[in-house]
């Protein structure tokens, strides 16, 4: 577990997009933009899509995420999520329960050798069985 923008690239969970207006990495979340350091796959386009309240928004989130390059869903995607599941339910009864776009995300990330970028405790359990690395956006509750 690591905790910052760094030099990326990092997969940008929804956790960290809706805290990134937040004054203590607001200038390290525009500067990762700009770098073009920050990636999405389509749990997260969906997930931000799904937030906004009208169809402006909706448009302005299409804007933002637009130019962002997407880790896309494969079978290979699929494949390793379902295993993390199955590995995390061999740890403790309910260890696995962790939301269905979690579990894409972080394999998402592993397919692509990235890291996830995200203010969400269930990265740190995905990344012990999935290897990629979380990276919190800030120190768990600072955000």
């Amino acid at each position: 577990m690591t905790e910052g923008l760094g030099d990326g690239p990092l997969l940008a969970d929804t956790s960290a997009w809706s805290r990134a207006g937040a004054p203590s990495v607001s200038a390290a979340w525009t500067s990762a933009l700009a770098r073009r350091a920050l990636l999405v796959t389509p749990p997260v386009s969906l997930e931000l899509l799904y937030s906004a309240t009208d169809r402006h928004e909706l448009g302005r989130v299409e804007d933002a995420i637009a130019d962002l390059r997407s880790i896309p869903l494969t079978q290979a995607v699929a494949r390793a999520a379902l295993g993390a599941m199955r590995e995390l339910g061999d740890v403790q009864p309910g260890y696995h329960r962790v939301p269905v776009a979690d579990y894409l995300v972080a394999a998402a990330a592993q397919e692509a050798g990235v890291g996830v970028l995200h203010y969400d405790r269930h990265f740190d359990r995905l990344a012990e069985v999935l290897e990629f690395d979380s990276v919190w956006l800030g120190p768990p509750g600072s955000l």
